[in-house]
């Protein structure tokens, strides 16, 4: 299974009054894994866009272990946990620096025609990232 890793490290505005990571931020950093995981295999979103294509979420789930503090450094791995004709699932681990998890979640996307939200098969748009993302994929759907 390829897993990319994008390390993070914390920042004091990342933190709420407790000390903490602010909970929405691991989404924030989900989202840079899933980029980092794009380019690692050769591939950039920013291209579909400019093709007339986005990829939205259709769902997320995260479930918190362990809070991040300010000063540490956050690793956030990214895969593909399953790809089909219309969804893709990106799984993702976020770890302290001592390899324990603060955190795991998934991502479910689609691809559509930015202009009127049609979902669209990557096949068609990207036969080669499709083909990658098949490779890859933990499991299939």
């Amino acid at each position: 299974m390829f897993v990319s890793e994008k390390k993070i490290e914390i920042r004091y505005a990342e933190t709420d009054q407790m000390g903490v990571v602010y909970h929405a931020n691991y989404l924030v950093w989900m989202e840079i894994g899933r980029t980092k995981l794009i380019q690692d295999l050769g591939f950039n979103y920013a291209g579909l866009e400019e093709q007339g294509y986005i990829s939205p979420v259709l769902d997320l789930s995260i479930q918190y272990k362990k809070a991040m503090r300010y000063g540490q450094v956050a690793t956030v791995r990214t895969w593909v946990e399953s790809h089909s004709k219309l969804r893709t699932t990106y799984g993702y681990e976020i770890l302290h620096e001592d390899g324990s998890v603060a955190a795991t979640g998934t991502s479910i996307h689609t691809l559509v025609k930015k202009d009127n939200f049609r979902p669209y098969p990557l096949s068609k748009v990207d036969p080669k990232w499709e083909e990658k993302y098949l490779e890859i994929a933990h499991t299939n759907s």
